[in-house]
């Protein structure tokens, strides 16, 4: 739940993250960043992935103000 594109380019950097990898399906800058329910659009929008890619877990993570973060894992039941 990127709010700049220069964070995901700077832990990219950083990490030596996988692009390929990486927000596949699009994040705040491409999918928005509807205030108050954020994190539902991420939880969607990960369920219908494992849906249409057959995949039983996904995370998803979100920043919160003053450096704050959180994450999930959800398991899609068959």
């Amino acid at each position: 739940n990127e709010a700049f594109a220069s964070q995901v380019l700077g832990n990219v950097a950083m990490l030596n993250l996988d692009l390929d990898r990486l927000n596949v399906h699009g994040g705040a800058i491409a999918l928005g960043h509807p205030t108050g329910c954020s994190g539902a659009r991420i939880i969607v929008t990960l369920y219908y992935a494992l849906k249409r890619l057959d995949k039983e877990l996904g995370v998803a993570s979100i920043c919160g103000g003053g450096g704050a973060t959180m994450a999930v894992i959800i398991k899609r039941e068959s």
